[in-house]
């Protein structure tokens, strides 16, 4: 399985777009974009989400017992 950020990696560049393109067009900032590609453990959910839009994709809840 994919994790979150080879996903965003991955889409990002199927799109051609610059980690730049990718904070512009979802509304964030392009720390943000590199921090989310680097893996970092904590990151506002809400901009993930933002990002994801981009993808019509978002985090949500899972249950766990379906893993």
């Amino acid at each position: 399985m994919n994790s979150l950020r080879q996903f965003v990696k991955q889409k990002r560049k199927e799109l051609k777009l610059t980690q730049e393109d990718l904070a512009i067009n979802a509304g964030v900032g392009l720390r943000f974009v590199r921090d989310l590609e680097q893996g970092k453990k904590t990151l506002r959910l809400d901009k993930v989400n933002d990002v994801l839009a981009l993808f019509g994709k978002e985090v949500g809840v899972t249950d766990k017992s379906r893993e």
